[in-house]
């Protein structure tokens, strides 16, 4: 759960918060008895994050194909990320994973950590993968073969152009929302959406994660890998690595900021697609990655700690947005919320200051046409304790006493509290 002060700065994220904790908990009881559906969940809730939650609230027979492609995809991608791998054996890899995923035999030992549990044990994910509809196969498989072709492109080819950087993005995000469009049309939940839509929603969500992952990519070991476009970083730095370094700082945040603006290209596309959906629990599954996207940008924006550690929002935010992202206004207000929290930060000695602010406008032009502003809860800014801390401090504390009353409550009787 979120610090004790982050939630006495932010008393309303406390219910959110413990929603979120009892949700997971539930969550975690519904994975299959199966040992390779088990696996797979299990390796769901390690490698996801915050997407397990909501994969899971998913319908049954929609949740196992997404849980799949995931996984697969998750799996595709640590091959890709692993920079000890040298290119040749790399790209056969990369190019042929998309008929590995119906050999049951098949695994490759690469990555850490979890990742290298899924890489090592991927006999339970294909095992899973044969189980799928028909439908639900060949979309997993026609994604996997184009983004395994186009990873092994971009080994032997650095992100130079800003059309380098789309291509890459399409290849590595966009397919993904090709993918999941294409899964959602198969369990008989939505229509087919237009593939430049569902494109831009990857897109946006990948270009979230390269920006705000700077530091992490730089500093990798044994080699560092980058995907921001030569053709921006370059207007203000000779080399990359420079922007890690303090003397660089203004000029960081001058790319920084013209990156973020590149990524507001694609909201209008994300908010049609969005607003198209017509099942709640699909609708809930796109939705909620796509407002941590803006409210992550939000928190980028000419903020020089992207380039010192990690910028994320706080654990009590996402539950928040996790519990009240029910229907398209509640999207419409939160880029709202968050375009005006960029813009308040956006300064005229910024070089991209005109640009990022016309991106910026429209994006609010089209949150005020949906004519859905008024019918939302207004949760996003917010800076003023809504109780006494005292007070709140208090009832933080009766609840974690309450709930080690209930968890002794459940031992066995013979077993030590």
């Amino acid at each position: 759960m979120g610090s004790l002060g982050a939630i006495l700065s932010h008393p309303d994220d406390l219910y959110p918060l413990l929603k979120l904790k009892m949700a997971a908990k539930h969550a975690e009881k519904q994975i299959p008895p199966d040992p390779h559906w088990g696996f797979c969940f299990s390796m769901l809730h390690k490698v996801s994050r915050s997407f397990a939650l909501v994969i899971q609230q998913l319908k049954p027979e929609l949740r196992n194909a997404v849980c799949i492609f995931y996984l697969v995809l998750r799996a595709l991608d640590t091959v890709e990320d692993d920079t000890g791998i040298h290119p040749d054996i790399k790209v056969p890899i990369l190019q042929a994973f998309h008929c590995h995923i119906y050999n049951r035999d098949w695994h490759f030992s690469c990555g850490t950590k979890h990742y290298k549990v899924l890489m090592d044990e991927f006999h339970h994910v294909s095992t899973a993968f044969l189980e799928l509809g028909k439908g639900y196969q060949e979309a997993i498989e026609d994604v996997t073969e184009r983004m395994g072709a186009g990873m092994a492109k971009f080994i032997c080819k650095e992100v130079e152009t800003v059309d380098d950087y789309d291509e890459y993005c399409h290849y590595v995000a966009g397919l993904v929302g090709l993918g999941l469009s294409k899964l959602f049309h198969a369990a008989e939940l939505e229509d087919l959406a237009p593939d430049s839509l569902s494109n831009s929603m990857g897109l946006f969500l990948q270009k979230t994660n390269i920006i705000r992952d700077y530091l992490e990519d730089i500093n990798e070991i044994p080699k560092s890998r980058m995907f921001w476009p030569r053709e921006i970083w370059n207007k203000y730095a000779d080399k990359l690595e420079d922007f890690k370094y303090e003397e660089n700082s203004v000029k960081a945040v001058q790319c920084l900021n013209d990156l973020v603006t590149n990524a507001l290209n694609h909201v209008e596309d994300c908010l049609k697609y969005m607003s198209n959906l017509k099942d709640l629990s699909t609708f809930r599954f796109c939705a909620i990655p796509q407002i941590m996207a803006i409210g992550t940008l939000a928190l980028c924006y000419d903020n020089v700690e992207v380039f010192r550690g990690v910028v994320k929002m706080r654990r009590g935010l996402t539950a928040k947005i996790i519990d009240r992202t029910k229907k398209i206004a509640d999207v419409y207000g939160a880029f709202f919320d968050f375009s005006v929290m960029l813009k308040a930060k956006v300064n005229s000695s910024d070089p991209n200051a005109a640009k990022t602010l016309s991106r910026i406008e429209a994006i609010e032009k089209t949150c005020k046409e949906s004519g859905l502003l008024n019918k939302r809860k207004l949760y996003v800014i917010r800076s003023e304790p809504l109780f006494n801390p005292a007070v709140l401090v208090i009832l933080f504390s009766l609840i974690c006493i309450l709930l080690a009353y209930l968890s002794a409550k459940r031992l066995p009787a013979n077993q030590p509290v």
